[in-house]
Formats: C-alpha cells, sequence, structure tokens
C-alpha cells in the first residue's frame, strides 16, 4: 500500500511539474518604468535589453501583466490623429508596445500610456512573438 501512495504522489508531482512548466512564458518582454526600458527573455535567458518610452507626466501606463491580445504589422490610433504606431503588440485595451519615430524621446517618459520603442525593436519583438506564438508571450510591466 505505501508503494502504491508513493507511486501516485510521484505521478502527481510530475503532472503538477510538467503542467506549470507549460504555463511559463517562452518569451518575456519586461518593462521597468523607473529605469524606460525592455528587457527581453526567451526560455528564460535575456536576449535584448531596449529604451523605451512610458506614459509622460498626465498620462500612465499600467502596470501588471498579459498576454498579446492583438497584434498588427501597421495601427493607426484613432484617439491620437491617425498616429502610426508600426509594429504593434496590445496587451491591455487600447494600451500597446509598438514602434516610434521619436528615439530621441526613448529613455524617458513620453507616450500617453503605451510603451514606444525603436521601430527596429518593436519589429524584432513582434517577429519573435509571432514566432514562439502569442500564447506563449508575456508583457510585464513594473515601476
Amino acid at each position: 500500500m505505501i508503494g502504491y501512495v508513493r507511486v501516485l504522489l510521484i505521478a502527481f508531482a510530475v503532472v503538477v511539474g510538467s503542467s506549470n512548466s507549460s504555463l511559463a512564458a517562452r518569451l518575456v518582454a519586461h518593462v521597468d518604468i523607473s529605469s524606460q526600458t525592455m528587457t527581453v527573455k526567451k526560455d528564460g535567458r535575456v536576449i535584448h535589453r531596449w529604451k523605451v518610452s512610458t506614459g509622460r507626466s498626465g498620462y500612465r501606463t499600467p502596470t501588471g501583466t498579459w498576454g498579446p491580445k492583438r497584434m498588427h504589422t501597421m495601427w493607426h490610433s484613432r484617439k491620437y490623429q491617425m498616429s502610426p504606431m508600426p509594429y504593434s503588440i496590445f496587451f491591455r485595451g487600447g494600451y500597446a508596445i509598438h514602434g516610434t519615430n521619436y528615439v530621441s524621446r526613448l529613455g524617458r517618459p513620453a507616450s500617453h500610456g503605451c510603451v514606444r520603442l525603436k521601430t527596429s525593436n518593436a519589429k524584432r519583438l513582434f517577429q519573435l512573438t509571432k514566432a514562439v506564438g502569442p500564447k506563449n508571450m508575456r508583457v510585464t510591466i513594473t515601476h
């Protein structure tokens, strides 16, 4: 009987362990608002670290963790005079990670709440997200 219980416990541990690893995101884009940086990890290994711009005074970038809700190679903001948002990864409502041509402002708050990256970096993140699948990507934003 003890052997049977031991086998059940081991089997349970294997099932729980494997299900937890399947919940782990293969790709994580971690945005640190205080340092205005994004660290991208793939399979737990840092592969990129980029400057970003988040919400300027009067605008807030939400904190938390989300998966991509939708992705567009080019989106135009209906809220802000059809401003271009290349390589958009929307993670919460109208909030997205996207490219910008205002690279001189990267590294300090300058957006209306989105996370802005150099367009080539936004393209790279977009491609990585497509490669692993949006369900395997997470956006984490902290202060």
